[in-house]
């Protein structure tokens, strides 16, 4: 088990909070790779969810990573949270379909992808 890298604690940790918090776990999927940079641990959940994963203004996000800087320091590795954007949930010229009150949870977690990748 010590030379799978499919596995480890961080994931576990990720898939553990996000279960709790989404309203349909069976569609959070993480998966864990390891490169030269660290561990990269990117999280899919459906569409309607997306928003409790994020947070307002991004916090629960925010605070799953900072979290996880714990854990990998602990292992003295680098771990980054990659929260992969669902189908159909794309921002197109500055409007979100569907509604005003999803708008901001959407801007705020294609934001943190990209700004939080180089922690």
């Amino acid at each position: 088990m010590a030379d799978d890298i499919t596995t480890g604690p961080d994931k576990d940790f990720v898939e553990y909070v996000v279960k709790s918090i989404v309203s349909d776990p069976d569609s959070v999927v993480v998966t864990r790779t390891v490169d030269d940079m660290g561990v990269l641990l990117t999280l899919q959940v459906g569409k309607e969810d997306m928003g409790k994963v994020i947070g307002r203004s991004g916090q629960t996000a925010k605070s799953i990573r900072i979290l996880l800087r714990v854990i990998g320091s602990q292992n003295n590795v680098r771990v980054n949270l990659k929260i992969v954007e669902p189908e159909g949930g794309e921002v197109k010229g500055g409007e979100v379909d569907g509604g005003s009150e999803e708008a901001p949870a959407e801007d705020g977690g294609s934001t943190l992808m990209d700004e939080d990748l180089d922690i």
